[in-house]
């Protein structure tokens, strides 16, 4: 990154504001297109969770967090409440702000919250292409709870649920 960016320059927000949905959508289908060669099917996938979302948001079992530079949206991640677990969502950096430490900031805030909240265990699938995600999930104590074959999005992928304990 030449502008050399630094974490303090990001402000995290966490009320929802109108317009974030969509341009959190469209960061998905955009970045997972280039990166990994996904379909518009995964966007449909990302935009059904987030209808969910929106739909049911309650802000003390469910939260998202919005990275922003420029008061422009560069980042993100979720939780989402189901009975005693908490669901980690949507955690997605714009290719430019990597490498600065934000990931770790966002997935720390979010299992903070989740704790707050009393949740039992933090849960997130993903799929083994995301070797970036899997290495700075496993570095969080998540353990891989199960693997299985998901060629919706992309041929020759497995889709992986980690869990951490709470």
């Amino acid at each position: 990154s030449g502008k050399n960016i630094k974490l303090d320059d990001i402000s995290i927000r966490t009320d929802v504001h109108s317009g974030d949905i969509g341009y959190i959508t469209y960061m998905h289908g955009l970045i997972y297109k280039e990166e990994y060669g996904y379909s518009t099917a995964f966007e449909a996938y990302v935009a059904e969770s987030f209808y969910e979302f929106l739909i049911k948001y309650n802000p003390d079992k469910d939260h998202l967090w919005c990275a922003e530079h420029n008061e422009n949206i560069i980042g993100c991640i979720g939780i989402v409440g189901h009975g005693e677990r908490a669901q980690l969502r949507w955690l997605l950096i714009n290719p430019y702000y990597r490498k600065i430490g934000l990931g770790k900031k966002l997935l720390d805030k979010a299992l903070n919250f989740a704790k707050s909240k009393k949740y039992r265990s933090a849960y997130l699938d993903t799929t083994d292409d995301l070797s970036r995600a899997i290495k700075m999930y496993t570095k969080a104590g998540f353990v891989k709870k199960s693997e299985k074959i998901n060629n919706s999005w992309k041929e020759n992928v497995s889709e992986l649920e980690f869990e951490l304990k709470l």
